[in-house]
């Protein structure tokens, strides 16, 4: 296929005599007047050709609004280096559970939000050069709305590839810019030279691969988001030239960006109802870790109403029951994340506790039988045994299952050594309950309970002194922690 010697567009097939597109022999007759009033091709004028006092206006204006927004964050007391988590998402960072959730306006507000100085430092650069030469080629408006678009694009495809991770900044829209003039230029948009075309289009392909490639090779870089933008730019770029290549043309540019725009809203709808038991299962296992487990257990019970066999939503759910004191309730949930994935661990001991808690000692005793006859060497299995053993008041068995336990893994569950050391003393080996009570505490699990045990172990010996010392502890940390006794 021929190419325009002018303006290096592509010709139909099979086109003979001079190599001239249509569009050119349009521009060089409204140039000279010689069409008809109102007949006319409305065409782009060349950039050297325009007036370039609004040139960067809107550049610059969009530089300006990331910079602010990361000053404000600055002199918000937030790192300028490395912003943590919670500091970004309440700034508008994307996180799908909350941008899913409802808070749309974080597929937005995401692109203004930048994870430390060397990240807006690099993407301004960027956006800096690609924005002023996007904008001087398409005219501010068009180019807003291309990098605006680009940008929301760019935010639901991270979303929809990693809807746990939180991203932010503004790589996916200029990504989108860069695809919009690949589009353009290897289409044949501007009227530019045959050379300008080609140089510029090479500087913007090697642009996007190399910082594809980086982001692939860093694993720290949202390349979801950079695809994201790189193909609605892409898109945005091609309708344009095929339906919009000026600004009063048949089909609107407006009415492009409308459309892609409505894309990017249903694509948000979909993936709201596709996925939206993950959102709720995360949304979920964040209200309990802050403590709030009433409100976690609605959340949850959504997500399985979305997907009955969610297993990760059963086992939250459970956990939420549990820390409501519902016993009954964990147990029916931990039963069905067992039947999903009978090698789920955590689900079989919390299931085999919750037996233990309700006194059903057998069916305890079955449960942590079944987790050793699947896993020999299950450190829960035979935690869950001396557990079950130091009920039954075999205390002999108790310490032989706790030691295993803790051969096979010495953080296999906090309050293994606290487990260890009453059973010990319960034999009177009170040397070694010491001995199994501070293991507990120098692994960071000290609690009003270890310290209790710890001054009984003590004053067993003889040892006044110690047992006042742990005595005191134990009431420092009821006073720290009323609700954990």
């Amino acid at each position: 296929m021929a190419n325009c010697v002018e303006c290096g567009r592509k010709l139909p097939p099979f086109t003979l005599g001079r190599k001239i597109c249509q569009w050119c022999v349009q521009y060089h007759a409204a140039q000279s007047g010689a069409e008809p009033a109102g007949t006319r091709q409305a065409v782009m004028a060349p950039p050297w050709a325009r007036p370039l006092g609004r040139s960067r206006a809107v550049t610059q204006g969009l530089v300006g609004l990331n910079v602010a927004v990361y000053i404000a964050m600055v002199l918000a007391g937030i790192s300028y280096i490395s912003p943590t988590t919670p500091d970004l998402l309440h700034w508008g960072a994307n996180f799908g559970p909350l941008t899913l959730g409802g808070q749309w306006w974080r597929l937005l507000t995401c692109t203004f939000v930048h994870i430390g100085i060397i990240h807006i430092a690099l993407n301004m650069w960027c956006l800096w050069e690609l924005g002023a030469l996007a904008e001087t080629l398409y005219g501010p408006w068009t180019y807003a709305g291309i990098y605006l678009v680009s940008g929301l694009g760019a935010s639901l495809t991270s979303v929809a590839w990693n809807p746990i991770r939180p991203s932010a900044g503004a790589s996916g829209a200029i990504f989108g810019l860069a695809g919009a003039l690949i589009s353009a230029f290897y289409l044949g948009e501007f009227s530019l030279p045959r050379a300008a075309i080609r140089g510029t289009l090479r500087s913007v392909v090697i642009f996007a691969g190399y910082n594809l490639v980086f982001g692939a090779v860093s694993g720290r870089t949202d390349n979801a988001a950079h695809i994201g933008g790189l193909a609605m730019g892409l898109i945005l770029g091609a309708l344009m030239v095929k339906l919009a290549a000026d600004e009063r043309a048949s089909v609107p540019r407006a009415a492009i960006l409308l459309s892609l725009l409505l894309a990017v809203v249903a694509g948000t709808g979909w993936l709201q109802h596709a996925r939206g038991q993950l959102f709720h299962t995360q949304r979920g296992y964040t209200l309990l870790q802050d403590g709030k487990a009433t409100l976690a257990i609605p959340e949850l019970q959504d997500a399985i109403r979305q997907r009955p066999d969610y297993a990760p939503a059963h086992f939250a759910l459970a956990q939420a029951f549990l820390s409501a004191g519902q016993l009954g309730n964990a147990e029916t949930e931990l039963k069905k994340v067992v039947a999903l994935q009978p090698g789920n661990e955590g689900a079989s001991y919390r299931l085999g506790s919750v037996y233990l808690n309700e006194k059903r000692t057998q069916l305890a005793k079955d449960t942590f039988t079944a987790m050793l006859a699947r896993n020999v060497h299950s450190a829960a299995g035979h935690l869950g045994l001396g557990m079950v053993a130091s009920a039954e008041a075999n205390y002999p068995v108790a310490v032989e299952e706790y030691q295993t336990a803790a051969h096979l893994s010495p953080g296999a569950g906090e309050g293994l050594y606290y487990k260890l050391g009453l059973a010990y003393a319960k034999l009177q080996r009170y040397d070694d309950a010491i001995a199994a009570l501070l293991r507990e505490r120098q692994q960071g699990n000290d609690d009003y309970d270890t310290e209790l045990a710890l001054a009984a172990a003590y004053q067993a010996k003889g040892m006044r002194s110690q047992a006042e010392e742990a005595i005191r502890r134990a009431a420092q940390l009821k006073s720290e922690n009323p609700a954990n006794p």
